[in-house]
């Protein structure tokens, strides 16, 4: 029952979230615009429910000519101006919400994978696939300030593989194990507030 719920509440919330924000996200279509040459909309596969591939929406946020690694830190020369405001409030994931519409994403879950980040999991580590994966969870929350952090390590792709992913990994096993909705209207209460939890 309480899987139901969480799929009612990810199409009400999300249909009305794209009508209510509609206005704003025309006004970060036209900022983003004008901050450099390239696409409103960045698209990137990702791994799905049950490994499916799909693409994430998300407004551009670097210089569309440099080429991207699966995570950035604060400062990074290839964000711009506009995609630095966007990153800070989260708002460069707002065009999220026609995924979880579509059903390829929930609000709330695991953040997806891209494709050679999920081929690193184990096969106990795989049955996090078997949830959509969410606009925001229990991960993301306790890593709200990442870019932060990766911008004060020596070595910020080695932290992040060796010290960043695996703990993520290990903290949506936890949400797999012991999810039930109350927990998701929780995570999501928390994102509004940008609480971070430990």
């Amino acid at each position: 029952m309480g899987h139901f719920f969480k799929e009612v509440l990810d199409k009400v919330i999300s249909a009305l979230s794209l009508i209510i924000l509609f206005p704003l996200m025309i006004i970060l279509g036209i900022m983003v615009t004008f901050s450099s040459a390239g696409p409103v909309i960045f698209k990137q596969q990702r791994v799905g429910k049950n490994g499916r591939l799909f693409n994430i929406f998300k407004f551009r946020t670097m210089y569309h000519h440099i080429s991207k690694n699966s995570f950035s830190i604060k400062g990074d020369p290839r964000i711009t101006p506009v995609g630095s405001f966007l990153r800070k409030w989260k708002m460069d994931e707002l065009p999220e919400l026609w995924n979880v519409l579509k059903g390829d994403m929930s609000l709330v879950g695991p953040r997806p994978y891209i494709p050679e980040m999920a081929s690193r999991l184990t096969e106990n580590e795989k049955k996090v696939l078997k949830f959509k994966p969410g606009m925001t969870g229990p991960a993301s929350l306790k890593y709200i300030n990442e870019e932060e952090i990766l911008a004060d390590v020596e070595d910020p792709v080695r932290y992040n593989n060796e010290v960043i992913f695996p703990d993520k990994v290990k903290i949506n096993l936890d949400y797999f194990d012991n999810w039930n909705f109350g927990k998701d209207i929780r995570i999501l209460w928390y994102t509004l507030i940008r609480k971070q939890v430990e």
